[in-house]
């Protein structure tokens, strides 16, 4: 009988330890002062004149991470960068953050969704000036980011509303998607910013966009 209760515990730890310790899925968005659907000529003439600022965000739907649960809860990042996010032939660092994370984690998840964001944008992440904590709220039209209509808004701290490009969105009717999503996704769409804003403090800057095609919203999922 011990026997067989040692092999029966022998196996729960066995299989525990084969169970991923991060397991996360949901939803990103980010608005950037910069067209991310562009053609070249509009691409070049705002290089390292604008595109430094950008507001972005994760909403997880289920999954934990460093072994804490975070299912339902967000987190919000703002960047401000030394050139043009997304230029391949200007460095955009050294860049500055303020993490904003959800006033519904406890202190444990807040750790955890810092960790997760970090985990998620890399370097953009590297050098958090300041971390709020506050409301944080991420609706998609019925509950679809294909639609690109999302918005997130964290408080008065910030804010993306984003729509679907239409074909008058066109300029130059060569537009493409010019940059990439500033983090790894499993899929993304471009969209139409309604707003990007910050009203925080910690980057000496405080802002408010709308009009630009500037957006992506998106999927991630993490599991290792």
């Amino acid at each position: 009988m011990k026997a067989w209760i040692l092999l029966v515990c022998s196996a729960a730890l066995l299989s525990a330890a084969g169970l991923p310790k991060n397991s996360v899925r949901g939803e990103y968005i980010e608005a950037r002062t910069a067209d991310v659907y562009t053609g070249p000529c509009f691409a070049m003439s705002e290089v390292n004149l604008t595109g430094d600022l950008a507001v972005m965000g994760w909403h997880i739907d289920q999954g934990s991470f460093d072994g804490v649960k975070l299912d339902g809860l967000s987190v919000m990042s703002v960047i401000h960068a030394s050139a043009t996010l997304g230029d391949v032939m200007t460095s955009s660092y050294p860049v500055k953050s303020v993490l904003i994370v959800d006033e519904k984690a406890s202190p444990e998840q807040q750790i955890a969704l810092k960790r997760f964001a970090q985990r998620m944008a890399g370097d953009l992440l590297q050098d958090i000036v300041r971390m709020e904590v506050s409301p944080i709220s991420f609706d998609v039209k019925n509950n679809n980011i294909h639609s690109r209509v999302a918005n997130m808004t964290a408080g008065k701290l910030a804010k993306i509303e984003t729509r679907a490009l239409n074909p008058e969105d066109q300029i130059c009717h060569n537009e493409e998607v010019w940059y990439k999503p500033l983090v790894a996704l499993d899929h993304a769409m471009a969209a139409y910013t309604e707003t990007n804003s910050f009203g925080g403090t910690g980057l000496n800057n405080v802002w408010k966009y709308s009009g630009k095609r500037g957006s992506f919203v998106g999927s991630f999922h993490v599991a290792d």
